[in-house]
């Protein structure tokens, strides 16, 4: 009973630190997983906690079921709009790249370690893939808004990679135990069967637990277990009958996320919080797996290999992949630096000790050091690289809270609050009229915690809440009237945009007489939409720039492939 109780106190008070540590490293802009996997190693056999854990199958286990639902909540996150300039290039990196990069290497790893060329291939593809959990929590958790060609792009390529690094590792451990007379057939039935099955199963039972989810009649509490056991389901069913669990559970995510859902905000809500404490005890239990001293001993051969994997084998994969589709060179820059592991290489890397290889430790070992590299360089400095190439947004979504609203017969409504303070557009331009879109009602307005009789909207002050009903297409609208600016003065809208504000349907010969603008003759009689997509010459996001004499267009909102607003940046020298 004492020994069950200490368990729980002292599971309970690791679980506490480590949720309280994200506070430090945000301000301190540490990665939080690689906090996780030091903790864990401390506690482990040759730290303070002393806790010695050396069983494989149940941290495949447990690692296997954590990543499931990070992915699963990944897919619920991204949303389909974002495959508009995401999806291609992603799916490119997905598998293309991983094998790019796999291939480079581990013919590194099988020169420089003196391996079997098939063993070094097999350390190439678990250190392949870049790591959903990774991305997903720090492109979230640091408040990064990237263009959306770059963060689709990473998010949708970091969900659907796994599959891929899976399969290939399966794949050479069959070759290497195995006695294959065509190793070639082997890995490509692996591919079919893996790829899709993951595909089909995880494309019907999302639209099958959709269907299901909007059919029941359960307390609200439920619908978010019900969504986890479902997506679960579907893993377990891909991965029972040979397929990819985690590319069915990613797909099955990806369709009730952007499909109209019952008690979506509790679904919502309760898998981000599920998805944070699975990042958190993966983490934990693989720090806890690692023996320390054991890294020492292949500390300048794990150096070697991720300076390979993050220099060399990352960009010219990234730049190969992304060659047709005219990625300017910031982009892709950043794209290859993010090229983050985390979780999955070091679950990769506990197969070959079930299959019996004989370098499984060795393996085992370098994989977890290359993490640590990747995490603490790349990880740390993914802000960094992001403000230096200019591929930041000014932030478009900081509400208070948000409520959809489930009105039968009624149009789609949510409700939306706002804290307003001194940085808030109404309030520090002290504007005496302004206009409220159309579908906005006015619900409640609170000053001092105390409900106004009156809705007085041109007196508003610094702390008061200001309740609104609108519907989701204006949200934007009204972040734009009473979103407190926390972003640093390079990423004011007036900076970043520039000083005027013009329709995508406006004649740039229009623009030439009024602000006196040398337009190249080739241009004339286009408007701004179709003369920035014909110069991007890629598909057009918000913060895409062209540079003209004088002035600088800035693509300010895009509605599909359409141009809709451009912000006109006076250059200084003017």
């Amino acid at each position: 009973m004492d020994l069950t109780n200490q368990i729980i106190l002292m599971g309970s008070l690791v679980l506490l630190a480590s949720v309280l540590a994200g506070v430090v490293t945000r301000r301190l802009g540490v990665p939080l997983l690689l906090v996780f996997l030091l903790i864990g190693m401390l506690m482990g056999e040759e730290g303070p906690g002393g806790i010695e854990f050396k069983d494989v199958q149940i941290a495949h286990l447990f690692g296997s079921l954590a990543l499931a639902i990070i992915l699963f909540d990944g897919g619920m996150r991204t949303p389909i709009s974002s495959f508009r300039v995401g999806l291609r290039p992603a799916l490119g990196l997905a598998t293309i790249g991983v094998m790019i990069t796999a291939g480079l290497t581990g013919a590194f790893a099988a020169w420089w370690l003196e391996l079997n060329w098939m063993v070094g291939l097999l350390l190439g593809a678990i250190v392949g893939s870049t790591d959903a959990a990774a991305v997903f929590s720090l492109l979230h958790s640091r408040g990064l808004e990237l263009k959306q060609r770059v963060g689709a792009t990473l998010e949708i390529e970091s969900g659907s990679n796994d599959p891929m690094a899976i399969f290939l590792t399966i794949a050479f451990i069959e070759v290497i135990v195995g006695d294959h007379g065509n190793m070639g057939l082997t890995v490509l039935w692996e591919f079919v069967k893996q790829m899709g099955l993951g595909a089909v199963v995880g494309l019907a039972g999302g639209l099958g637990l959709a269907w299901l989810i909007n059919r029941l009649e359960i307390p609200q509490g439920l619908y978010p277990l019900a969504a986890m056991a479902g997506g679960l389901s579907i893993f377990g069913v891909a991965a029972v009958m040979d397929g990819s669990g985690f590319l069915a559970i990613y797909l099955a995510g990806l369709l009730l996320g952007n499909r109209p859902l019952q008690a979506a905000q509790y679904i919502n809500r309760f898998h981000d919080g599920i998805a944070q404490l699975a990042q958190i005890g993966m983490f934990l239990m693989l720090g806890l797996l690692v023996t320390p001293s054991e890294l020492v001993p292949v500390a300048v051969d794990a150096l070697l290999i991720a300076a390979v994997l993050i220099l060399v084998a990352r960009p010219i994969a990234v730049w190969l992949c992304l060659l047709p589709f005219r990625f300017p060179w910031r982009e892709q820059a950043f794209v290859g630096w993010v090229g983050l592991r985390g979780a999955v290489p070091i679950i990769l890397a506990l197969f070959p000790f079930l299959a019996g290889i004989d370098e499984a430790e060795m393996l085992f070992n370098i994989v977890f050091f290359v993490v640590l590299i990747s995490l603490l360089v790349q990880g740390w400095t993914v802000s960094t690289f992001a403000r230096l190439l200019k591929l930041e947004v000014p932030p478009t979504n900081h509400l208070v809270q948000r409520v959809e609203l489930d009105i039968p017969g009624q149009q789609e409504l949510e409700l939306v609050g706002y804290r307003l303070m001194e940085t808030t557009p109404v309030v520090r331009e002290k504007w005496t009229s302004f206009t409220l879109p159309r579908s906005v009602r006015i619900v409640a307005h609170l000053r001092d915690k105390v409900l106004l009789d009156a809705l007085n909207m041109l007196d508003l002050r610094p702390g008061d809440y200001l309740y609104l009903m609108a519907s989701p297409h204006d949200l934007k609208a009204l972040d734009r009237l009473f979103v407190a600016s926390e972003a640093p003065e390079r990423l004011s809208e007036r900076q970043f945009f520039g000083e005027f504000v013009l329709n995508g349907v406006a004649r740039l010969d229009d623009l030439s007489l009024a602000y006196g603008i040398a337009v190249p003759e080739e241009a004339r009689g286009l408007t701004l939409d179709e003369f920035l997509r014909r110069s991007l010459n890629t598909q057009p996001v918000v913060g895409d720039r062209l540079q003209l004499t004088g002035v600088e267009l800035v693509v300010r909102e895009v509605s599909g492939d359409r141009i809709i607003k451009v912000g006109l940046k006076l250059n200084k020298s003017r």
